[in-house]
């Protein structure tokens, strides 16, 4: 009996640290036991747990915001710990204190985990526990208690009474007139959310009155947000009802004297253009859409040109070509020379998706152009987004056509006298191989990735020595053994020798993407007749490149080819020479002796 009596003392030792770590002075010690709440609760058991530790845990909410933040995230899964649904109210007062502290972090987690556990309760409980503390929340003498209850209302809603539902809509119009812009500002983000939940006939009457009243709000921090609770209505009324309730506060909006509500209206567009349909969208959204793309903001002009494609490919079939012609082409070509980067970089990205909606001929007439002068444009973003969507363009009008009119730009801007922007065209060159295929590239782009090899700018010798081993990566060592390797064999013999040089560090990336087969019987050869060159910076090379290439390099070749050359380097008269053949050699004495 006492055996019996100290394995159940021993067992629970562990728990009693961990409660008496709760109260410790040392954050980062309560922290670890809130983390191990479930642990202490299992070992309790759900009766003890409900009613020692969740008391305990509500008297000791006044803590490190660390720390309430773990409690709050464990409270929302004690479902199962304090005895499952029946008694999962017990776990709503400590969250509720939760809820109402200072920081934001700690009572959105624990609205979270409210949000979580409403679910679990039965219809019963719902109106008896958890509707009180909704209610308690939202007349709580802190801003922080009703900023938490704006986030709850939704999630109880559907299962309450007529009555109970009635002084919810009632506590939640109170909660968007309410005087502190803190809780405006939640009530606004909540509003499409309830919206959602909320009877037709209520949202007409009840809800659309308060998505008015937050839109004419004095904050804009809070009109902004009742952009979100549009896009809701919108969706949700039909289109009389949403051109006579909605549509009015809209456009609004969409001219608000604040950029921040201009830049979420713009933001939000594509789901606004869902929600209100085809025929507001023609004539309300359109004229809207024009006016965001000529903002006198950046921000704003950003935000809408990077949904001109989207917004182009939802239009209504029977006016989308003469609404793209007619009212965005003029504009799109305005911000083809804005004067802001983020402007042009965001139409860069989505522009080239006009092509399929367009067709052949008003691409080649009207897009093409606009194409050319961002495929030019200073910015290196514009210039990839649009080399990064050619395929879109490649599609409708055809290689030929592509090769006809933006191609000689890419050329000439490989050829630019400025090194920077040649470097920029040779890091898009592998996109723009894997968008041309092999065949076209070879006619057209193949010559210029082997004339970069011997430019007079180290960095863009460095650049195309790189860009050529993401090229044998996408076409393959057969590609590499064609049209590749003999260029390459060809330099290891031009009279200059950091043209020389170039070569030894090609081989150094290409050899083992080339394989094995291809390193061994091809690119050997080329090191190894450079071991005699009369330049010691080329000699020394040799040696570090035979070292990096080795594990590609077939057994038989190592011992047969590569350690003699090694030892005959080793005894050279340059000093540096000497040094690299010897780090060579004791790196690779493994590989020989496998060999």
């Amino acid at each position: 009996m006492a055996s019996s009596e100290t394995t159940t003392d021993d067992s629970l030792y562990p728990i009693a640290v961990l409660i008496d770590e709760l109260r410790n002075e040392d954050v980062q010690l309560r922290l670890n036991s809130i983390k191990k709440l479930s642990t202490i609760a299992l070992a309790l058991g759900v009766e003890r747990t409900r009613s020692e530790l969740i008391p305990f845990l509500t008297d000791t909410i006044y803590d490190e915001d660390e720390v309430l933040l773990a409690l709050a995230e464990q409270l929302g899964t004690f479902t199962p710990l304090v005895g499952g649904p029946e008694c999962v109210h017990c776990l709503l007062p400590p969250l509720e204190s939760l809820a109402t502290v200072e920081e934001t972090v700690v009572r959105d987690k624990a609205v979270d985990s409210l949000r979580r556990i409403c679910e679990e309760h039965n219809n019963e409980d719902l109106e008896t526990h958890f509707v009180p503390l909704v209610k308690r929340l939202a007349v709580g003498d802190w801003f922080t208690s009703r900023t938490s209850a704006c986030g709850l209302f939704s999630v109880c809603y559907t299962r309450l009474s007529i009555a109970t539902k009635a002084e919810l809509r009632s506590h939640f119009r109170s909660l968007c007139q309410d005087d502190t812009p803190m809780v405006r500002r939640a009530a606004a983000s909540k509003l499409g959310e309830f919206a959602r939940v909320v009877e037709v006939e209520y949202l007409k009457s009840d809800l659309i009155p308060m998505f008015v009243a937050l839109a004419q709000d004095e904050q804009d921090s809070v009109r902004l947000l009742a952009v979100e609770a549009c896009v809701s209505m919108a969706g949700l009324l039909q289109q009389e009802d949403t051109e006579l309730l909605v549509m009015p506060t809209l456009r609004q909006a969409a001219e608000d004297k604040s950029w921040r509500v201009r830049y979420m209206v713009a933001d939000r567009f594509i789901d606004l253009q869902k929600a209100v349909g085809p025929e507001i969208t023609k004539t309300d959204l359109v004229p809207a859409f024009q006016s965001l793309l000529k903002d006198v903001e950046a921000e704003v002009r950003a935000a809408a040109a990077g949904k001109v494609r989207d917004f182009c490919q939802n239009l209504d079939t029977s006016v989308q070509e003469s609404v793209i012609m007619n009212n965005i082409l003029t504009c799109i070509k305005e911000l083809v020379n804005d004067g802001n980067q983020h402007v042009k970089s965001a139409l860069a990205g989505v522009i080239m998706g006009l092509s399929p909606i367009l067709g052949k001929d008003n691409t080649i007439n009207h897009l093409l152009p606009l194409f050319l002068s961002m495929l030019k444009d200073e910015c290196p973003e514009v210039r990839l987004n649009i080399i990064s969507n050619l395929d879109c363009v490649n599609e409708v009008i055809g290689i030929q056509q592509l090769s006809q009119s933006l191609l000689p730009a890419i050329v000439e801007l490989a050829e630019d006298t400025k090194w920077r922007v040649r470097l920029a065209i040779i890091e898009y060159m592998p996109l723009l191989a894997g968008q041309l295929g092999v065949e076209f590239f070879n006619q057209s782009l193949a010559k210029l990735c082997m004339t970069w090899l011997v430019d007079h700018v180290y960095a863009i010798r460095e650049a195309a020595t790189n860009n050529l081993r993401k090229l044998v990566e996408l076409f393959g060592a057969e590609w590499a053994s064609q049209h590749v390797l003999p260029k390459i064999n060809a330099m290891s013999r031009d009279g200059n020798y950091l043209h020389r040089m170039t070569c030894l560090h090609c081989i150094n990336v290409i050899a083992e993407v080339c394989g094995k087969d291809v390193t061994t019987k091809t690119l050997l050869p080329t090191v190894l007749a450079m071991a005699g060159d009369n330049v010691p910076n080329v000699r020394f090379n040799v040696a570090k490149c035979l070292r990096i290439i080795g594990p590609h390099i077939e057994k038989e070749a190592l011992h047969a080819q590569v350690k003699p050359v090694l030892e005959r380097l080793n005894d050279d008269p340059d000093t540096d020479v000497k040094y690299f053949a010897a780090e060579a050699m004791e790196a690779m004495t493994p590989m020989f002796a496998a060999a």
